[in-house]
């Protein structure tokens, strides 16, 4: 029987009629209402005709989450009076609960984005419900695109409402063409914020560590909450390991505590989303609480300020989640949690003026994850650069780049980056395609059960205690009995299933199997030992065991998980299997480089044939005779990397390159530029023959770098010859000495004695630049610097003087400069001649 009361009571009902309305009018919607208002549960029902309203309807509804597809779906069947996989059923991965008479279906997104794969027209779907929006899921982004094209292409009349649980829903209006934004007003209550700062600084997050002195911080703040307020507490955490530790630290309160996450035993979830009446409860739970599930009774709401997103780490070729700070909109959507029911409070454990320096949003998915699997998803889709999609934001070009060279070394894009035969096989398993590929290779090489036994372990990766050897860790799933198990073994039945065909019967030892199926996953973490727990992957990073770790003895290790800890030189080893060299080999043979090699060390030229996995050197022997070509690019590396210090430069010819260099900046053409770019760029032009003819660094020290950089200067239209008037190197002042001019600053300058410019009027020009003169004092120490001589005749001079003419008695000091000879020499030595 309808539980109509309850459909009566959710806030969501008022706006019914115009979400109703836009849909009839434009078949597209954006509904905003906030968690607990219905829209999840009464809006499919209503749209679906089984509230009595409208014609009957088949509804898809797509959730980001499986906690909150199942929870959804049972809300809704027991407000129907119903059971699950009557009228209302779901389906997540490994899990489907639907039956003949189910009009009202809640899926995952993952599931939806399979499905259109196969069935591009949704047939017999009516409404489409992607809901969360705003969380900005990459599979929600992707469904949403799809189903666009969909509708504009051969669906029109197929209904798409975006579900938000935020107001700031502008931008999925524009994307589903102006669509009309229906919002409901949630009943909500006053939360007061309660800020509870650590005593003592913690350590920001870094990698998947938190510092464990704030989660014993948060633990305290749980205790304090429960003693000040009534009802049950809420507490956000970033994952799974940290919700385990903070639970360990409660033992002994007066409340019963749940874990709510991805991973929990349904029994749990279902106990938390029923509420409690008994007994106080304090709840911790990640992200999934923010808006995907209703957690009733809770009055008060302890945020611990972290949340954790997908981050990819392309020139380490890791990718994995990391520890963030939550964001502005995330940490209001926590607090509203506390005022669903009455009035409520919200302990936040970080400093108010942090507050404003947070984020507002929460990165968007496409913007900083591993795009591989939608890369794929694209290229099925027929758009391999998914330039074509209707996307709230573009993904990154340099991501895109190196999704596709995955999905080519997989096998699942040819060359023109089309989608192949074995590709759209990949897609359709609900893997990542390396571990695609690990299950359809690897079933040929060890059997379909044992790959789909590895893969299962790589997909959700196992609780710690399970250790970091992924060959025991299988044995322990195996004998497990804990929920993990449960999961991992669902896991393989639905993998065995899929893989069905690809492979023949197992053999060899599990270990090995263990071994292949990581590299096959992961050819680039393939890892060769450099001692002391340290390796060498083939992408290059370094990878290091932690102490005491059975693998430490490994020669090879295929990484399966590896995280980066903050300022590391290399990653951090979580899950590892022991492999030997031709495993490494047959895994990452696309990385296998063979032949000559000629390059700088850093210094000197080295030429060897080699053979090389990646990064891994395999063997190395000399070269007699390079190849001369090669040479030549790395004497250039050598001078790029060390500087053209490497040739032979005297005083004359660095100051011939700075004259150059200043008229190319004042005159420009066809003077060169002497910039090092600009002569690394032109070596052909300045440094031939005798760069083609070194064959090392000794002979790059043998090149007269002043005799080369006169080979730049325009001989051929004669302006060489001016060189000397232009730029000269010296200058004839009035004593008769000739002075040397320095280039090598803004302006040119003439550094000279006083006395000897006694009647020079103006100031000498280079190029029609007036140089900087820096009158020095007999003793050739600085007096005075000028690029106006005759105002310093007139203005500057008598403080010199009167300076001066004490400390120097012996030499001229004029009264009037202007009019006297100019002299090198001391007042006796003048009498004298």
């Amino acid at each position: 029987m309808i539980r109509t009361d309850a459909l009566d009571q959710l806030p969501v009902r008022t706006a019914v009629p115009a979400l109703r309305r836009a849909l009839d009018d434009r078949g597209v919607a954006v509904l905003c209402a906030p968690p607990g208002t219905g829209k999840t549960t009464l809006v499919p029902l209503v749209l679906a005709g089984l509230t009595g309203e409208g014609p009957p309807r088949r509804v898809v509804v797509a959730e980001p989450r499986r906690i909150a597809a199942r929870a959804a779906a049972r809300r809704m069947a027991w407000l129907l009076g119903e059971r699950t996989g009557e009228r209302v059923g779901f389906t997540v991965r490994g899990e489907r609960v639907v039956g003949p008479d189910t009009v009202v279906e809640v899926v995952t997104t993952g599931v939806l984005l399979q499905r259109l794969q196969r069935d591009q027209e949704l047939s017999g779907i009516d409404v489409v419900i992607i809901d969360e929006c705003h969380e900005r899921h990459l599979d929600a982004d992707t469904v949403a695109a799809f189903l666009l094209d969909v509708r504009a292409a051969i669906r029109p009349d197929l209904r798409l409402v975006a579900a938000s649980a935020t107001t700031d829903a502008q931008g999925w209006a524009r994307l589903l063409g102006d669509a009309p934004v229906v919002e409901a007003q949630g009943v909500s209550y006053p939360v007061e914020v309660v800020w509870a700062p650590p005593v003592r600084p913690v350590k920001p997050p870094h990698g998947m560590r938190v510092d464990p002195a704030l989660l014993t911080h948060v633990a305290s703040v749980v205790r304090r909450a429960l003693a000040e307020r009534d009802g049950d507490v809420l507490c956000f955490l970033p994952g799974v390991g940290e919700i385990g530790r903070v639970a360990g630290q409660l033992s002994g309160v007066a409340a019963q505590v749940l874990q709510v996450h991805g991973r929990a035993p349904a029994a749990v979830q279902d106990a938390v989303l029923a509420g409690s009446s008994e007994e106080r409860r304090v709840v911790l739970a990640t992200s999934v609480a923010e808006s995907s599930l209703t957690v009733p009774g809770v009055r008060t709401v302890v945020d611990s300020g972290l949340a954790r997103e997908p981050r990819t780490d392309h020139a380490r070729g890791l990718s994995a989640l990391t520890t963030v700070r939550a964001s502005q909109a995330a940490g209001r959507q926590r607090a509203g949690r506390a005022g669903r029911e009455a009035p409520g409070a919200v302990y936040r454990c970080w400093e108010q003026a942090e507050d404003g320096r947070l984020a507002r949003f929460p990165s968007p998915e496409i913007k900083v994850a591993d795009l591989a699997a939608f890369a794929l998803q694209a290229a099925c889709w027929g758009d391999p650069e998914a330039s074509g999609l209707a996307l709230l934001d573009a993904p990154p070009a340099g991501a895109m780049a190196a999704a596709h060279e995955v999905l080519a070394a997989v096998g699942a894009v040819g060359p023109d980056g089309r989608v192949t035969e074995r590709g759209v096989r990949m897609s359709r398993l609900g893997l990542h395609p390396r571990l695609a590929r690990a299950l359809l290779d690897g079933a040929a090489a060890v059997g379909g059960r044992r790959a789909a036994e590895v893969v299962a372990l790589l997909s959700e990766e196992p609780p710690r205690e399970y250790g970091d050897d992924l060959a025991a860790a299988l044995r322990t799933a195996r004998q497990g009995k804990d929920s993990y198990a449960a999961r991992w073994r669902q896991e393989v039945r639905r993998l065995s299933s899929s893989s069905k065909g690809a492979g023949g019967g197992a053999s060899g030892p599990d270990d090995a199997a263990v071994g292949l199926v990581a590299a096959l996953a992961f050819p680039e973490r393939v890892a060769r030992a450099r001692g002391e727990g340290a390796f060498l992957m083939a992408s290059g990073t370094g990878a290091e065991l932690r102490d005491g770790s059975r693998l430490r003895s490994a020669a090879w290790l295929a990484v399966a998980v590896a995280d980066r800890p903050a300022h590391a030189a290399s990653a951090r080893v979580r899950l590892a299997a022991v492999i030997d060299e031709d495993t490494a080999r047959l895994a990452a043979g696309h990385l296998r480089f063979a032949g000559e090699e000629v390059r700088w060390d850093g210094q000197d030229v080295v030429a060897r044939r080699v053979e090389r996995l990646g990064a891994i050197e395999l063997s190395a022997r000399p070269l007699k005779q390079p190849e001369p070509a090669l040479v030549r690019e790395a004497l250039v590396e050598g001078l790029r990397r060390e500087g053209l210090g490497l040739l032979r430069w005297t005083r004359d010819t660095g100051q011939l390159r700075e004259r150059l260099a200043f008229l190319h900046r004042e005159l420009g053409a066809p003077w060169p530029d002497v910039s090092d770019e600009a002569l690394l760029d032109r070596t052909e032009q300045w440094l031939e023959p005798e760069l083609s003819r070194a064959r090392r660094r000794s002979a790059l020290a043998g090149i007269d770098a002043g005799q080369a950089l006169r080979r730049l200067l325009p001989w051929a239209t004669g302006e060489a010859a001016r060189l000397d008037e232009l730029a000269p190197e010296r200058i004839e002042v009035p004593s008769g000495s000739r002075i040397r001019v320095e280039y090598g600053g803004a302006q040119p300058v003439l550094a000279v004695k006083l006395q000897e410019l006694f009647g020079l009027q103006e100031t000498p020009r280079v190029a029609g630049v007036p140089v900087l003169v820096h009158l020095l004092s007999p003793a050739g120490r600085p007096a005075a610097v000028t690029a106006d001589l005759a105002s310093f005749w007139r203005e500057g001079y008598r403080a010199v003087r009167a300076e001066l003419r004490g400390r120097y008695p012996k030499h001229p000091w004029p009264e009037d400069p202007t009019t006297v000879e100019a002299t090198r020499f001391t007042k006796a030595r003048l009498r004298r001649e």
